[in-house]
């Protein structure tokens, strides 16, 4: 009987259980930890030192961080140029004129006029669960002269299926005066990957020595960068950047050969969709769905107006896997993720 029923039990497939998904508000530390069964995330943060709340670092399932390091903790090898480039972030380079984008400490005084940032107001709830968990926050953008110009409402659903981990970003911008997001290269959702996601073909640029001094390098050995990015519309590699399409991932693999994937998949009620692709082999990887002029001379300003008053929401899902994401893979999550919102 013994031997019968450990046969039979052999036989029974044993049901998947679900990670536990902890969302850990800190507010005191101006910081949101969210971790999958025990084990680093991602943070949502909104410090002093930048002028716009982030999502840092982004970690993959095996435990290796695919964001840049700087600004916020600099690591030794990796660029230290653009310092608005920091984990994954979401804001735009031209609002009723002002650019909310560049906005940095670097930024010198006389030009901060022409800048925006975008102040966390206030965390308005957070769930933690099996499988996952959300985070909703607020958040007002403040143009240059002092204006408030947009409320932002921002739900966060961070999860994991398949050993596939994700980031559901759903920003609801509610127009506080009329507002236009003229046609611009800069925007909308970024990340600044690590330096080995970045491409191989990229040479030269400002680089962190082990003094933790920025320096310009002329030319540089690329040894360790492996990424190339691939579009829903099979374009490939650096001819990607101004090219529109559903989705766009970024594969690469760390210098001691772990293979990982980060994704961006566009949803069909944003604005501009399919959106274009601003994906830099210097390691920005960002989906702009607000220029259309600026990288294909061919069409009109886009030039998007929100009126005083109105509410306009942009959906995005991100994907990070330790495994090789294919394009079958991405058209199959791409459906999925399109039917959800």
């Amino acid at each position: 009987m013994h031997k019968l029923f450990a046969t039979v039990m052999l036989l029974v497939p044993i049901a998947s259980v679900a990670q536990m998904v902890k969302v850990a508000p800190e507010e005191g530390a101006r910081k949101v930890d969210v971790t999958i069964d025990g084990k680093p995330f991602t943070s949502y943060l909104w410090p002093t030192t930048l002028e716009k709340p982030v999502l840092y670092p982004l970690t993959a399932p095996d435990g290796t961080i695919v964001t840049r390091g700087y600004p916020l903790k600099p690591e030794k090898n990796e660029r230290t140029d653009h310092p608005h480039h920091a984990g994954l972030w979401f804001n735009y380079g031209n609002v009723n004129g002002f650019d909310f984008w560049n906005n940095s400490g670097a930024i010198k005084p006389e030009q901060k006029p022409k800048m925006g940032s975008i102040h966390h107001t206030r965390i308005v709830s957070s769930h933690s669960g099996k499988g996952k968990g959300d985070l909703t926050v607020e958040s007002t953008w403040t143009n240059g002269q002092g204006k408030d110009v947009i409320k932002e409402t921002t739900e966060y659903v961070f999860g994991v299926k398949d050993g596939v981990r994700y980031i559901d970003r759903i920003g609801k911008l509610t127009a506080l005066d009329k507002l236009v997001f003229n046609d611009d290269k800069e925007g909308v959702l970024g990340i600044r990957v690590a330096r080995w996601l970045e491409s191989p073909t990229e040479k030269g640029g400002i680089f962190m020595d082990a003094n933790g001094v920025p320096t310009q390098v002329a030319s540089v050995d690329n040894s360790i960068a492996t990424g190339v990015y691939l579009t829903s519309e099979g374009v490939e590699g650096d001819k990607v950047w101004s090219t529109r399409g559903k989705w766009c991932l970024l594969n690469g693999h760390t210098p001691d050969g772990r293979q990982e994937t980060i994704a961006i998949l566009d949803h069909p009620k944003n604005p501009g969709y399919p959106t274009y692709w601003h994906a830099r082999g210097y390691g920005l990887f960002a989906a702009n769905p607000l220029g259309a002029h600026i990288f294909n001379p061919k069409v009109e300003p886009f030039n998007f107006t929100v009126e005083k008053g109105q509410t306009v929401t942009f959906t995005y899902r991100v994907l990070l896997s330790s495994s090789r994401l294919t394009k079958a893979d991405l058209d199959k999550a791409s459906a999925s993720f399109s039917a959800l919102y």
